[in-house]
């Protein structure tokens, strides 16, 4: 799910780039990188948070009016820093890449470089085998200077090449800044422009609108699936649709994954939470009258719940109320690497109210449940605290499907939903009561954001997957991968790196 940005600018952007990437944090916990040109390619990278990787002597030597960053949520590979975005490759021309996706044929992908003996691979990422799949591309061409219509034609190749999920932002040297999105648009990008005192437009592109306002940037709106978008160097932009699209968008980011003051593919992430807490409500309101049962309070389980949260309390005619606090120094529990990191997080990250919580019937709102752990230990929480009854209530639907497309879900086995029914969930967490989102209130609620957008990834939930290629033969066989790559005894924890990792290339 990691947060790339990318800048073209008429000054130095590193500093507006490590701005962008923080409003991004929530995209990618695990590394960060910048990379920047300036007639030459200036690096920085390395695991943890925007906040660590850079210091003031490394913004210093990030020179360059291009610019691109990323903040990583590894998804494929290892935790080593080598793995940490950008990535490079200087033939042709110089080209830098980050990437927000995961390529699913990928091991296609590499042992067709590697058989080729064109290119050396550094890494298991799915990453690093893109930007050569690009470069490659490109270098067929056999051109001394990249024109706009020589790009696109090796793109149209490129898209023929790859499957699964891409949103991608690449600099080629002396020549500009790219992005380009997957025929399905399964995961986001933005582009925005400023107008700038020397009446030469700045452009940005990012995987969330959040990034946009922050730096002045004023939304111009989606790359589209299967586009590219070429400014060049004299900030010139060029576009084209370079494969027939299945617009696909994950409904994933719209529950979890990005942040709500975003608009993504002309949807208001805010408003469609509010959508999603409003029948969420109607379908727990039933229940309720049929049931006599008695709520006094929602609270929502911080932070992605709150919107839903709130308009669940409003349809119900509620009292809504905050009882959990979070300690904004935990990250996000969902996107943390290894289990056991996971259940220790939780129990750091919020704290009761009691004045709000004790003797009292509560209705928890979450955004959704994966393995059931952490709602398992907010409910524990809750009725340490003194509640009377803890009813529990997730925005999306059941979830028992993994992500091929770039969110780190567990394996099939571990979704608690594929273990137990509604009744055996709710008594296994030590709820009273569970509700549960439907599917196709949960696409409505996105669907009225943008009623050009008639179909969403839902596979998490339904088990459909938009691309082709996945069946259950191949779900198999990329889960026995994943299990092969995970270290002993389940930890996945990130590796130290060097405190500077500058590179000049």
């Amino acid at each position: 799910m990691c947060g790339i940005l990318g800048i073209m600018g008429n000054s130095n952007v590193a500093e507006e780039i490590y701005d962008g990437l923080t409003s991004l944090q929530h995209r990618g916990q695990d590394s960060a990188g910048i990379m920047t040109f300036d007639g030459h390619f200036n690096l920085k990278k390395g695991n943890g948070l925007v906040r660590d990787v850079f210091h003031t002597k490394n913004m210093l030597r990030l020179k360059g009016q291009m610019g691109i960053g990323h903040v990583r949520y590894p998804t494929a590979g290892s935790y080593d820093a080598a793995e940490a975005q950008p990535f490079f490759v200087n033939s042709p021309f110089g080209i830098a890449l980050i990437h927000n996706g995961n390529l699913t044929n990928y091991e296609q992908l590499k042992n067709e470089i590697i058989k080729d003996n064109i290119r050396y691979l550094n890494t298991s990422s799915d990453s690093e085998v893109l930007i050569n799949v690009v470069a490659n591309e490109i270098l067929k061409l056999d051109k001394l200077k990249l024109e706009p219509e020589d790009l696109f034609k090796a793109m149209e190749k490129v898209f023929k090449r790859l499957k699964g999920s891409y949103s991608c932002i690449m600099m080629i040297a002396d020549h500009g800044l790219v992005a380009f999105r997957d025929p399905n648009g399964i995961r986001p990008l933005v582009i925005g422009e400023r107008h700038s005192e020397s009446l030469v437009k700045e452009y940005v592109f990012s995987s969330e609108s959040v990034a946009l306002s922050g730096l002045g940037f004023d939304m111009l709106n989606d790359v589209q699936p299967g586009e590219v978008v070429y400014v060049d160097m004299n900030h010139q932009i060029h576009r084209k649709q370079c494969v027939t699209t299945d617009w696909s968008p994950c409904i994933f980011e719209f529950v979890y994954l990005a942040r709500p003051d975003s608009v993504i593919d002309k949807i208001s992430v805010y408003k469609t939470r509010l959508r999603m807490g409003h029948v969420l409500a109607q379908k727990i309101g039933k229940v309720l009258k049929d049931e006599n049962l008695p709520i006094d309070v929602v609270m929502p389980v911080p932070d992605t719940a709150r919107s839903s949260a709130l308009a669940v309390a409003e349809e119900l005619g509620v009292k809504y109320r905050e009882g959990l606090i979070k300690n904004r120094y935990i990250g996000r529990t969902f996107i943390m690497p290894g289990q056991a990191i996971r259940k220790k997080s939780i129990k750091y990250k919020l704290m009761p109210i009691e004045l709000e919580i004790r003797g009292k019937n509560i209705l928890l709102v979450d955004d959704s449940i994966v393995r059931g752990n952490t709602c398992k230990k907010i409910i524990q929480i809750v009725r340490e605290a003194g509640a009377k009854n803890v009813y529990f209530a997730s925005s999306a639907p059941p979830l028992r499907n993994p992500c091929v497309y770039g969110v780190d879900m567990p394996s099939k086995k571990d979704f608690i939903a594929n273990k137990l029914n509604i009744d055996e969930i709710c008594k296994e967490i030590g709820a009273d009561k569970l509700f549960y989102q439907e599917l196709d209130d949960l696409i409505w609620a996105a669907h009225e954001g943008n009623k050009n957008i008639t179909k969403f990834c839902s596979a998490c939930m339904d088990g459909k997957y938009p691309t082709k290629d996945i069946t259950v033969e191949r779900l198999d066989e990329m889960e026995a991968i994943r299990n092969a790559s995970e270290r002993p005894g389940g930890s996945a924890e990130p590796e130290t790196t060097a405190d500077d990792q500058l590179t000049l290339i």
